[in-house]
C-alpha cells in the first residue's frame, strides 16, 4: 500500500509532466492527463497564491460594495422599467428565506436618493460609480495576479467592462423573467395536469437559473483578466463554478430553514453569519474558477517543468540550434514559416522551452517574428542572410546578451582580467586550452 501511494505521488509530481500531450496516442489519455494536470495546478495555485486570503480580502470589498452595486443595478433596471424584477429575484434567492430583502432594498433606495441629491451636482453619482469601480478593480487585480499579469487594463477599458457587467445583470434578469413567463403560459396552456405543469415549470426555472449563472461566470473569466483567455478556458470553470454557486445557494436556504427557531429570537440577525459565509465561499469559488481557467489554458506550459529548471546549458544550446536549423531549412525551401506550436508538436517539445528559446533568438536578432493574418499567430524567420548565420556567431550573440561592465568601481586586477578574457575569446580555440589560473 505504501509503495502504491509513493508511486501516485511520484506520478503526480514528476511523471505526468514528463510527457507532452502530443505524444499520447488516444484522446482519452490526452484528456486524462489534462484533467489530472489541471487539478494539480489548481491545488498548487490555491496554496502558492494564497487564494483563501485573497477571498477574504475580496469578501471585505464585496460587503462594502454590495449596496452600491445593487443601487446601480436598480438604477439601470428603472431605466428599463423593470425595477420590481430585482426585488423579485432577491426574494427568489436564499435571501427570501430571511428578513433581509426589505432592509437591503430600503438601503438601496436611500443610497440612490443620496446619490441624486449630492452636496454638489454629480458628487453623489461619482461616489456611487467609484464604489462600484473599486470593487470590480479589486476583482480584476485578483484575476491578474492569478494569471501572472503585471499590468492592469487602461481606466477607459476598465470603466467600459464594469459598466457592461452592471448593465448585463438587469438584462439577464429581464430575460429570465421573460422566459419564466413563456414557460408558465405555454406549459399551462398545453398541460392540464397540475402536478405535471408545476414539475415542468419548476424544472425550466431551475435550468434557466443555472444557465444564466454559467453565462455570468464564463463571461467574467474571459473578459475580466487583462489577457486573452480562450473561450473553452473560461467556459469549463464557468459551468463548474456556476453550478457550485447554485448548489451553495440551495445549501444556504437549507441552513436558514434549520435556524428558523433562532430567527424567532434574533430576527434578521440570525441570517447575517450565513450571509457572510456565503459571500466568502462565493469569493473563493470565483478565485478557484479563475485559477482553473489559468490552469486549463496554460496546461502545456508546465510540461517537463522540473527537468527544465535543472536543464544543462549544453542541452539547451543543442535544442536552440536544432530549432534554428529547422527554421532556416524551412525558409530556404520557400515554405510557410514555423510557429512555436508547430515546432513543439513536431518534435514533442515542451512549448514553454520552445517559446523561451525562440524569444532569446529574437532578442539577439538571429530570428524575427512574422505575424500571420489568417490566424493571428506569430511565426519565425531568419533575421539575417542564412549564409552568415554560423554556430559561433549565434553562440557569441547569446553569450553577449544582456548588460556588461555595469560595476561602478571594479578593481584594477578585475579590469585586467576582463580585458585578457575578452581578447582570448575573440581568438578561436585559444581560450579552450588555457588554464583558469593562467588567465
Amino acid at each position: 500500500m505504501k509503495y502504491k501511494f509513493s508511486n501516485i505521488i511520484q506520478f503526480a509530481r514528476y511523471d505526468m509532466w514528463r510527457r507532452t500531450t502530443t505524444e499520447l496516442d488516444t484522446w482519452y489519455k490526452r484528456l486524462g492527463y489534462i484533467v489530472a494536470r489541471t487539478i494539480a495546478l489548481v491545488i498548487r495555485g490555491f496554496t502558492s497564491k494564497n487564494l483563501n486570503d485573497q477571498a477574504k480580502a475580496l469578501t471585505y470589498s464585496l460587503i462594502f460594495a454590495v449596496v452600491p452595486i445593487l443601487a446601480m443595478v436598480v438604477a439601470v433596471a428603472k431605466g428599463f422599467g423593470v425595477a420590481d424584477l430585482i426585488e423579485k429575484q432577491l426574494n427568489a434567492s436564499f435571501l427570501g428565506e430571511t428578513n433581509l430583502v426589505p432592509t437591503i432594498m430600503a438601503m438601496v433606495e436611500r443610497y440612490l436618493e443620496t446619490a441624486q441629491g449630492g452636496l454638489f451636482i454629480g458628487i453623489g453619482i461619482l461616489i456611487l460609480l467609484w464604489a462600484v469601480y473599486s470593487f470590480f478593480q479589486s476583482v480584476e487585480t485578483a484575476f491578474n495576479r492569478i494569471w501572472n499579469v503585471k499590468k492592469s487594463r487602461s481606466i477607459l477599458r476598465q470603466a467600459t467592462t464594469y459598466i457592461a457587467i452592471v448593465v448585463l445583470i438587469p438584462v439577464l434578469i429581464i430575460c429570465s423573467a421573460g422566459i419564466d413567463i413563456f414557460i408558465d403560459t405555454t406549459v399551462e396552456s398545453k398541460m392540464h395536469i397540475e402536478a405535471l405543469h408545476n414539475f415542468v415549470r419548476t424544472s425550466g426555472v431551475k435550468i434557466l437559473q443555472f444557465a444564466l449563472c454559467w453565462l455570468m461566470f464564463t463571461w467574467m473569466y474571459i473578459f475580466i483578466p487583462n489577457t486573452k483567455v480562450r473561450f473553452l478556458s473560461g467556459l469549463i470553470p464557468g459551468i463548474l463554478m456556476g453550478t457550485l454557486f447554485q448548489l451553495l445557494q440551495m445549501l444556504s436556504v437549507y441552513l436558514i430553514a434549520l435556524l428558523g427557531r433562532t430567527s424567532i429570537v434574533y430576527g434578521a440577525f440570525a441570517s447575517i453569519p450565513i450571509l457572510m459565509i456565503l459571500l466568502q465561499w462565493t469569493s473563493l469559488l470565483i478565485l478557484i474558477g479563475a485559477e482553473m481557467s489559468y490552469a486549463i489554458q496554460n496546461n502545456e506550459q508546465f510540461e517537463y517543468e522540473h527537468d527544465l529548471n535543472r536543464m544543462s546549458r549544453r542541452y539547451k544550446d543543442f535544442i536552440m540550434l536544432y530549432l534554428l536549423s529547422s527554421i532556416i531549412k524551412r525558409f530556404e525551401a520557400d515554405e510557410e514559416p514555423f510557429t512555436a506550436e508547430e515546432l513543439a508538436i513536431r518534435d514533442h517539445l515542451p512549448i514553454r522551452l520552445v517559446n523561451q528559446l525562440l524569444s532569446r533568438m529574437v532578442e539577439t536578432n538571429v530570428l524575427r517574428e512574422v505575424y500571420q493574418e489568417e490566424d493571428e499567430s506569430k511565426a519565425y524567420q531568419p533575421a539575417l542572410d542564412t549564409h552568415k548565420i554560423s554556430v559561433s556567431m549565434v553562440m557569441e550573440r547569446i553569450d553577449m546578451q544582456g548588460t556588461e561592465l555595469f560595476l561602478q568601481a571594479p578593481s584594477d586586477e578585475m579590469q585586467t582580467f576582463w580585458e585578457h578574457y575578452v581578447a582570448l575569446k575573440e581568438k578561436d580555440n585559444e581560450l579552450n586550452n588555457i588554464l583558469v589560473s593562467e588567465l
